[in-house]
């Protein structure tokens, strides 16, 4: 199961950290909710795993 939550006027850095406790983890955050772009400006709703996901050291996975 996951979660969803709304955020603004953030990164990705800081909701991966925060909600996975890794940072690295941004990539997959943007991966599942469809983003290219770490830096959020305007409110926005995202999908948040409930399991942390295999380090991926902020690298995207092909």
């Amino acid at each position: 199961m996951s979660e969803t939550v709304t955020v603004s006027n953030t990164t990705l850095y800081h909701v991966a950290a925060e909600k996975l406790g890794d940072a690295t983890q941004w990539i997959v955050l943007a991966q599942i909710n469809g983003l290219s772009d770490p830096q959020i400006t305007a409110p926005v709703s995202l999908k948040i795993p409930s399991a942390p996901p295999p380090s991926t050291d902020g690298i995207p996975q092909q």
